[in-house]
């Protein structure tokens, strides 16, 4: 009697697999000098050469998509004093109303020694105040509700500091600080950055400037965009060694009809969708699991996802432990991830939100 067909168990993955050794100078700290001066490994299967990123469009073809994340960076960090004097500093996460009729509130992560009672008044460095309304979005939320003294969007453009990922330092009088300089306001910024909301940039859109742009416009390669508001969360650390236990952040986002249509275009045609980022790639992929409705997701993707929309990822190299290696496995398999990261730290690639990017190619769900 014949045997039965083997069946797949997929593999259970824990925290721990998705950790790895990272030489800490290999921390991009600064972006290379020119937007496109960065480096690209080219990973897709079974391929693997170091390249320049200027090489990018002889990488694609004729008829392919790139789909990019148009979020604008606001410079969400802002610093004030409670009664007391003590100081702190506001993170803000997601602006909740701009009109003074519905209070203009914010939600926003803060960072303060002793947290201050709600109905406190905090006096904000520029001299205008934040009252501490509760939690939001409830009384358990993750982050805290307040209310700014006038149109937040206008108190950020003129006294805010630019949100710069926690492992970007700057020397500032011999000590270290977590302070922007002059040159992050241009650079931790996408060159077709269009709407504001994001708290952290679509950092594997960073590469691309004009020069780079013009080239794959002349070869062909046609471009779309989504709106996906990058929050702070994006670099929560993943604590659960049961990954499946994680709960992620919710993310705003947006993918107009045109993009739709552009991909339907793309996909009749033979041609490959290529998301510039895990953001895109959040973005495309909720749309497709969940509908027009969605307009905020937490989707998690974890090895076993199966992709609807995307063939392609241009990306940066992520954080150990982080959902954005995890996502990255899903999409290429995690063998050739571990492997290619293996690679990236022995060539001396750079690392994280300035740091040096790798095109992917999808492989099946694992």
């Amino acid at each position: 009697m014949p045997s039965p067909p083997a069946t797949h168990t997929p593999r259970a993955f824990t925290l721990s697999d998705f950790d790895f050794a990272l030489p800490p100078e290999l921390i991009a700290q600064h972006p290379p000098a020119q937007r496109s001066g960065s480096r690209l490994l080219d990973a897709r299967v079974p391929a693997l050469a170091d390249r320049q990123f200027t090489e990018l469009p002889s990488l694609l073809l004729p008829g392919d998509l790139l789909v990019f994340n148009d979020t604008k960076v606001v410079k969400a960090r802002l610093f004030g004093q409670k009664a007391s004097g003590g100081r702190l500093e506001l993170l803000i996460e997601r602006v909740l109303s701009l009109d003074a009729d519905s209070g203009h509130e914010v939600a926003a992560h803060m960072k303060v020694s002793k947290k201050p009672q709600q109905g406190a008044v905090m006096q904000m460095d520029g001299g205008f105040t934040a009252t501490l309304l509760g939690r939001w979005p409830n009384a358990d939320g993750p982050l805290y509700h307040f209310r700014l003294s006038s149109d937040p969007y206008a108190l950020m453009e003129k006294h805010g500091h630019v949100p710069l990922p926690p492992y970007i330092e700057r020397v500032q009088d011999s000590a270290i600080t977590h302070e922007d300089s002059p040159d992050d306001e241009q650079r931790y910024q996408t060159v077709f950055a269009k709407h504001p909301g994001a708290v952290a940039a679509p950092t594997a859109a960073l590469h691309f400037d004009e020069a780079v742009l013009a080239q794959l416009q002349a070869r062909g390669v046609q471009r779309a965009s989504v709106t996906l508001h990058v929050g702070a969360g994006t670099f929560q650390p993943v604590k659960a060694e049961n990954i499946a236990e994680h709960v992620m952040h919710f993310e705003r986002f947006e993918v107009p009809e045109a993009t739709l249509e552009a991909i339907a275009a793309c996909k009749a045609r033979g041609g490959r969708v290529v998301a510039v980022g895990t953001t895109t790639v959040r973005a495309l992929e909720s749309f497709a699991k969940f509908g027009p409705a969605c307009r905020d997701t937490n989707i998690f993707i974890t090895p076993g996802f199966e992709f609807a929309v995307v063939d392609m990822l241009l990306t940066n190299f992520h954080l150990p432990k982080s959902t954005l290696m995890m996502l990255v496995s899903a999409f290429a398999g995690y063998e050739h991830i571990m492997g290619l990261y293996q690679h990236a730290i022995e060539a001396r690639y750079r690392f994280f939100s300035y740091g040096d990017s790798m095109l992917l190619a999808r492989r099946a769900a694992i």
